[in-house]
């Protein structure tokens, strides 16, 4: 790991117990650059080789979630470490697996160090869903679930739930449903990432989550059921 310090952080007030994963289209001096540009940062950034930097000392608050929600909490920098990951796709081609086995290793030591639960590790279009679409819909989530990290769903556990509602379930595995077509596109992304369309990096930024939703109503509705029960245990 190496070691870069950037100055766009300050300190926090809350405790850690959350991870949130990023990508952007940027090499090292690229993601220098554009914090430099825009004053923000993250506590680490792996390559497309495996690398690991970080920008950030993990007890300090690093800028990189923005304007945030989950589980009724808002601006989440306060409580959490930040993970870009360089993707020239944004995420929306597979990720090398160097650079996710540096990432399951990377998760593994803080989810150990700081006691995170393993759904409490959130990609940034989770808890940004109307302004973000990172780490985008090639991130394995649920390879990273098999390690521990993440949460991933078993479609038979959908039978054992009982709520119908999509509002409620969003809302209580944690998403911000103000605007509720960018909450679903969040999950789908997460979750059912198939169905979300191939964009340019340009058009995913601007307008991260389409108008319409196009994955039929009933799958949608069962894996969201499944994923609900995931997070309630």
């Amino acid at each position: 790991m190496k070691k870069i310090d950037v100055p766009y952080f300050d300190e926090r007030n809350a405790k850690i117990d959350m991870i949130v994963i990023h990508s952007m289209a940027h090499d090292l001096r690229g993601a220098l650059e554009s914090f430099q540009r825009h004053e923000v940062s993250s506590h680490y950034m792996i390559d497309e080789k495996g690398k690991i930097y970080q920008f950030v000392n993990d007890e300090k608050r690093a800028w990189h979630a923005g304007k945030s929600y989950w589980q009724e909490k808002e601006n989440l920098n306060h409580n959490s470490i930040g993970i870009e990951l360089c993707s020239s796709s944004l995420g929306q081609e597979p990720y090398p697996d160097k650079q996710i086995s540096a990432l399951i290793r990377l998760c593994q030591r803080l989810k150990r160090k700081y006691h995170i639960k393993k759904n409490r590790i959130l990609g940034h279009s989770d808890i940004a869903p109307t302004r973000k679409p990172d780490p985008g819909k090639a991130f394995p989530w649920s390879y990273l679930a098999r390690h521990g990290l993440g949460v991933w769903y078993d479609l038979k556990n959908a039978q054992k739930v009982q709520l119908f509602d999509e509002k409620v379930l969003l809302s209580q595995i944690g998403y911000d449903i103000s605007d509720l077509t960018a909450a679903k596109w969040a999950f789908i992304r997460h979750f059912v990432g198939k169905y979300v369309p191939h964009d340019t990096i340009q058009n995913l930024l601007e307008k991260p989550y389409p108008d319409s939703i196009n994955i039929p109503q009933d799958e949608f509705l069962k894996v969201l059921k499944a994923v609900w029960a995931e997070f309630k245990k």
